[in-house]
């Protein structure tokens, strides 16, 4: 099969295409022959070795890649439910493999888009994350119909699954926040946000409105500004770092004096431990995608160019998500 490894951690240039074996799948797997691979800032942050000291996570050589598309090509023992040919959409297990032409999945994370009328690209660039986006604000953030919501990094490939959840929650107002020179890709986004503020310009950008959960992929400086959106018994969403701040400090008095919560919610820590939820999260993400409210922008790229879409990443010159073909 076409690939593209990492050979070494590194810069973009150390993905390069290689041809592997095909991999097969074993009881409760499903090999998938892949169409669309989304890219993701996990993706980046695996390739530069951001996590290499931690156990389990992936060191070179390795296929980067944790969101495909395609159709099933062969099942694995045991596995039920599917067909030879279906379309589906998944997540990987190992959060790797993804920038190949067969994928091996774990039944249990394979979503069916078989007549849903949802086409492969959007499928990968917006399922697996609206999935997620449900889990996160059903189980972490706990957010209740009524309740306003702020997303940082409003346009990002992760933060764009959070208005069209929350609408189908039953937000009562969504706004996003995007970072200098993104005003004008915000004013032409289809995602169903209320407004589209400057994140420089926070709080002042929001004219007194305070927030019952804010939804934060960004960090820095940004996460600290947030403590002071929240409304009374906000609560404040991790749900990751695009701005390379690894030394931002949240005061925990602040959480005290104000009654807040600040939890974390990573795919790779809680899909593990609740594997249950996984259903009712991918029905909810294929009725938002499927409704119009996850109309991500997608540039689609050859999987030669995998080292150009990891630049672009790099440089955060995406206004959506990059998504490869093989």
């Amino acid at each position: 099969m076409k690939a593209v490894h990492v050979t070494r951690f590194g810069d973009p240039t150390v993905l390069e295409a290689v041809d592997l074996p095909d991999p097969h799948p074993g009881a409760g797997q499903v090999a998938i022959d892949v169409t669309h691979a989304a890219v993701g800032l996990i993706d980046v942050f695996f390739r530069q070795g951001l996590f290499k000291d931690q156990e389990g996570l992936p060191r070179p050589p390795f296929v980067p890649g944790l969101e495909v598309a395609g159709t099933v090509r062969a099942l694995g023992e045991g596995v039920t439910g599917l067909t030879v040919g279906e379309k589906v959409v998944t997540l990987s297990a190992t959060g790797t493999g993804g920038y190949a032409s067969v994928l091996v999945s774990d039944q249990a994370l394979v979503i069916s888009t078989e007549g849903s009328g949802i086409g492969p690209a959007l499928a990968v660039a917006a399922v697996p994350n609206a999935a997620m986006a449900y889990l996160a604000l059903t189980r972490v953030a706990r957010m209740s119909a009524g309740e306003s919501i702020l997303v940082h990094g409003a346009l990002g490939g992760f933060a764009s699954a959070f208005p069209g959840i929350a609408r189908q929650l039953g937000a009562s107002r969504v706004v996003g926040s995007v970072r200098t020179g993104k005003l004008a890709a915000a004013a032409a986004s289809r995602l169903p946000y209320d407004e589209i503020v400057d994140s420089a310009e926070l709080p002042d950008a929001l004219h007194g409105q305070a927030f019952d959960v804010v939804i934060d992929p960004v960090g820095g400086a940004v996460r600290t500004r947030s403590l002071d959106l929240l409304a009374p018994s906000g609560r404040l969403l991790l749900v990751g770092n695009a701005s390379g701040d690894w030394g931002d400090l949240i005061d925990s008095n602040r959480l005290w004096l104000g009654g807040l919560t600040v939890s974390g919610f990573s795919a790779g820590s809680y899909i593990p431990a609740h594997m249950e939820e996984l259903g009712p999260a991918a029905e909810a993400a294929l009725r938002a995608v499927a409704d119009g409210l996850a109309d991500t922008e997608i540039d689609i790229l050859p999987l030669a160019d995998a080292v150009s879409a990891h630049e672009r990443m790099e440089t955060r010159s995406v206004g959506g998500r990059i998504v490869l073909t093989p």
